[in-house]
């Protein structure tokens, strides 16, 4: 019989964990981090921060510690944003990070290369270039498993961050300018290779599930740092022969000669024993003197995790005379210490004061003009609507969860239930005389505030662009639903630069939106659109199961994603079913 298996977590409420972890690192560190800002996921250097000095963001989901804010400290990152656990942070988090670490020079940006990184770093940068802070960016890119290195651009950040980090906060401890700080990152990118294998999976706090499954007897050759999986499964071989594939495929990359100079960090995932990754760094230094290639610096431990996961990564970084000085330059955060600085007075001097930020909404009178009453979703109504697809999505968590699992990272389910909450939280505090269009914006940020990763902007977006839509009505009939849904999927579209066939939510917004017009066209009533549209997203969703994905985190599982339902189509589905079971209640 088959028995559901539980893990086991010293937690408190899991809703919890991330503010509870960083009070326990500050409070552990007082000497080196600091929180600032209203988020309270900033974590920022005591020492490190300071006028006419380039700042460091680094950051990503928990779940990787000491990634990310491990790497805080004098000589590295000036500040972390903390995202939920294997989740971006939102731009509301980097933008307080990065606000505290101006020093009027202008800041950098670094993270892992995944499309809710890229998305939420890049609407806090657009805020922040707003307030008129120049902003660079470097995506982390060193997995040579997840993509051909014709596809380069395409790869996953992991263990890499290690040495990416490293040099970009030796530059700009040194005080090189903004463009020459960008630049040493991006060689310190491009010098960079890792590649690792997981025995075991890991588990979210949320759920106390395995992520994925894996035999007793089975490794994951490749797999992501989220538990993404890998380019092939197998049979579990011994430590040097799997240390020798992961070695040379970085080598044949990085296509180093005898006597030059490289960087090693052996990783563990997290549940992995020291005795295991000195033998495999054992087996990485004995291929490395095989070929007279000289190992410079050299870390074994835990640096880039994947929760409990059991597992390992190979990183090597070639080195050359400009690398290296910074490899070497002095380091001291919780995570990592490289060197001694000189006593210094305990806080930087940093007096520099950003500018607020400026709003991103539209001047308004505050008085709306002559509104479209015609249709019979009023305010009131929508409210209710929005307000059950949060019962909804909460309620189907654990099958998206699950659905991520075997495609992803196993978080999609989470991540909605976070966004969703967020949003009912939201929908309590709005006034009985608010519009839809300004419903929408209040949803809008709560979701992003609230979960960051990808689906934070992109549902953001779409709220945003909804009710831009309908901004000239009052009440939603069927062409104004349709409206609505035709505006929230092309902001969709627009945010994450998916199509039809990538194996996405829009896979189910398309069909969805289609059935919609369709239904209003012919003169549906607001209920109408929304069945049409319910019943388009249903059969959108089960079509993705057919496709082969090509964008996000599942793409590069390439033919082996075939067979599964996309979960943020799965989602998608679920919000247009319950919006069309609260305007059918509604109606009696």
């Amino acid at each position: 019989m088959n028995q559901e298996v539980k893990t086991k977590k010293l937690i408190n409420a899991p809703e919890n964990i991330i503010a509870e972890m960083i009070e326990g690192m500050v409070g552990a560190h007082p000497d080196m981090l600091r929180v600032e800002g209203e988020t309270g996921r900033a974590v920022v250097a005591v020492d490190g921060p300071r006028d006419g000095k380039v700042g460091i963001v680094v950051g990503g989901g928990s779940g990787h510690e000491p990634a990310f804010a491990g790497y805080v400290g004098r000589g590295l990152a000036d500040a972390a944003a903390v995202g939920n656990v294997f989740a971006s942070p939102s731009p509301s988090h980097i933008v307080e990070a990065a606000r505290a670490v101006d020093g009027g020079v202008g800041v950098v940006m670094l993270y892992g290369n995944y499309t809710g990184d890229v998305l939420n770093f890049t609407m806090a940068a657009e805020e922040l270039e707003q307030a008129g802070i120049a902003v660079r960016h470097v995506a982390v890119a060193d997995d040579v498993a997840s993509a051909p290195v014709e596809r380069k651009s395409e790869r996953r950040g992991i263990a890499g961050d290690f040495f990416v980090f490293k040099i970009a906060g030796a530059a700009a401890d040194l005080g090189e300018p903004l463009a020459r700080v960008e630049a040493l990152a991006q060689a310190a990118n491009d010098a960079t290779r890792s590649m690792g294998v997981a025995l075991s999976p890991c588990s979210l706090p949320q759920t106390g599930k395995p992520n994925f499954t894996i035999g007793d007897d089975e490794m994951e050759i490749g797999m992501g740092l989220h538990g993404e999986p890998g380019i092939r499964r197998q049979k579990l071989a011994t430590a040097d022969e799997v240390t020798d594939e992961l070695v040379d495929a970085i080598l044949k990359e990085l296509q180093v000669e005898a006597g030059q100079r490289v960087a090693v960090l052996v990783n563990g995932l997290g549940a992995t024993s020291q005795i295991e990754l000195y033998v495999i760094f054992r087996r990485v230094k004995q291929r490395l003197d095989e070929l007279r290639i000289e190992i410079h610096a050299s870390w074994v431990g835990e640096y880039a995790t994947s929760l409990e996961m059991a597992g390992a990564s190979v990183t090597v970084m070639k080195l050359d005379e400009t690398l290296q000085p910074l490899l070497d330059h002095p380091c001291r955060t919780p995570a990592l210490v490289v060197g001694t600085f000189e006593k210094s007075s305990g806080v930087a001097s940093r007096t520099r004061q950003s500018a607020k930020l400026v709003e991103t909404a539209a001047p308004s009178d505050g008085k709306p003009g002559v509104l479209v009453t015609e249709g019979d979703v009023t305010p009131a109504i929508f409210k209710a609507m929005m307000d059950t697809v949060g019962e909804q999505i909460i309620a189907e968590k654990n099958w998206l969860s699950e659905l991520d699992g075997v495609i992803g990272d196993g978080d999609h389910g989470v991540t909605m239930e976070i966004g969703w909450k967020a949003v009912q939280l939201a929908l309590k505090d709005a006034q009985d005389d608010e519009t839809i269009e300004s419903i929408c914006k209040r949803m809008a940020k709560a979701f992003l505030d609230a979960v960051g990763a990808s689906s934070g902007p992109l549902y953001a977006t779409a709220f945003l662009r909804a009710g831009t839509a309908v901004s000239n009505r009052l009440n939603l009939d069927g062409v104004g639903m349709a409206e609505w849904l035709n505006a929230a999927c092309q902001g969709i579209r627009d945010r994450g630069k998916a199509e039809p066939g990538d194996k996405t939510m829009v896979d189910a917004w398309v069909p969805a939106v289609e059935a919609a017009a369709k239904a209003a066209a012919s003169g549906g009533s607001s209920l109408d659109v929304l069945v049409a549209a319910r019943d388009g997203s249903e059969a959108g969703m089960k079509a993705t199961a057919a496709l082969e994905s090509r964008r996000g985190r599942s793409a590069k599982l390439g033919e082996r994603s075939v067979g599964h339902i996309d979960p943020g189509a799965a989602s998608t589905y679920v919000t247009l079913r319950a919006m069309t079971a609260a305007l059918e209640k509604a109606r009696g």
